[in-house]
């Protein structure tokens, strides 16, 4: 076990390729009959990357332990140490992890069995949160999401996540390093308490993505809808409802954290805990508005699309008007009567200027519509198709 210096650079993993088709609702349950606590991982799954942060306000240390055991001598200081598991790992090492932090089979199967719904349980001396951490793709299109688990003791965090690419905890690591505020003059519930902002802080700029593409969706949806549109609003509509699903039950934990309070969490923390709610209040707000636009779209979607129906409808309508006119004279004197037999029979056919006599009463005849339907404005309808 090697000491280095504080930087987050070492925390580099393979990344994971991400499935186009990730399911944003997907929920964890027990198989039917199994023992509460049986944990759902691999046995040959590669071990954890485990980080552990030593500091007071004279120091901070970071060291990446090799096994779960290497933690110990930092438990008993009075220093916080936060202890970052980056990873799920496999079975042997949680059944280690559980004997040095004397962690309850239950919060086992909580923090490994992901993803959990976000919730709070005070379990014997340990306070136990589950949470949501959400981040934006690169792409622009969708966010990430993984479950991240906190286990607070009275000198120690520990800190579970689903997958070790990526987190939104670098500020705070950064705070630490720097010594920056007075977050190295706190305890580990200060710690807990700002990482539980951070990840709420996190949605944001999830939320801020989702706001340009419901705004470019409604230009769309107005101008030029298509089957394609249709399928945008849907795949918002569902990465809303997960959002809607992360966020609900982390506001409620958190209110209760401020409602009924721990012995491991001091009234001045409390404090800070009424503005991670406020901040998880914001962001429910927002998640409704989306969802509600986002279901207004649905309906301008279909009244878009009856209306260009009725403007296609209407352009065909007065294409045939002015054609059926001109169809009848070409029709009537299409006939062919013979003119020898009777004078009635179509004289005009032996007229020398019968020919541009039928053209100009044709033309006359389909002018005339054209200025009709244009004094009622039906034209000015019908241009807005060719804009489409």
């Amino acid at each position: 076990m090697a000491e280095k210096h504080f930087s987050p650079s070492g925390l580099a993993a393979q990344a994971v390729v991400e499935d186009e088709d990730e399911s944003y609702v997907d929920f964890n349950y027990d198989e039917p009959g199994s023992l509460p606590g049986t944990l759902d991982l691999e046995a040959d799954a590669p071990p954890p990357i485990i980080v552990l942060i030593d500091y007071n306000e004279a120091k901070a240390t970071r060291v990446e332990v090799q096994t779960p055991e290497a933690c110990l001598p930092y438990l008993d200081t009075e220093s916080v140490s936060w202890v970052d598991v980056l990873g799920l790992g496999n079975e042997d090492i949680w059944r280690r992890m559980g004997q040095v932090f004397n962690l309850h089979p239950l919060v086992l199967e909580d923090v490994v069995n992901v993803p959990q719904r976000p919730k709070v349980e005070d379990v014997d001396s340990q306070l136990v949160i589950i949470a949501r951490m959400v981040m934006p793709k690169e792409s622009g299109f969708g966010f990430y999401s993984e479950q991240v688990s906190f286990v607070l003791g009275k000198y120690y965090l520990l800190t579970v996540q689903e997958e070790p690419e990526r987190d939104c905890f670098q500020p705070v690591r950064d705070r630490i390093r720097a010594n920056k505020g007075t977050i190295r003059q706190r305890g580990a519930d200060y710690l807990a308490c700002t990482l539980l902002d951070a990840i709420i802080d996190g949605f944001f700029p999830v939320l801020e993505t989702y706001g340009e593409r419901i705004e470019e969706l409604e230009d769309e949806v107005v101008l030029n809808p298509t089957r394609r549109t249709l399928e945008k609003i849907y795949q918002i509509k569902r990465e809303l409802l997960a959002l809607r699903r992360a966020i609900w039950p982390q506001r409620d934990a958190i209110n209760s954290l401020i409602r009924d309070g721990s012995n491991l969490i001091s009234p001045d923390v409390r404090i800070y805990l009424r503005d991670c709610y406020d901040h998880a209040v914001q962001v429910m707000d927002i998640v409704e508005t989306y969802r509600e636009l986002a279901s207004g779209l649905m309906d301008v979607y279909l009244s878009s699309v009856s209306n260009k129906m009725n403007e296609v409808m209407k352009l065909l309508t007065v294409i045939s008007s002015i054609f059926i006119p001109l169809t009848f004279i070409a029709g009537v004197y299409g006939m062919n009567f013979n003119t020898e037999k009777s004078p009635w029979n179509m004289p005009e056919l032996n007229w020398y200027w019968g020919y541009p006599l039928c053209w100009a009463v044709m033309i006359a005849t389909a002018g005339s519509l054209v200025y009709f339907f244009w004094r009622r404005g039906w034209f000015d309808n019908i241009s807005t198709i060719k804009e489409d």
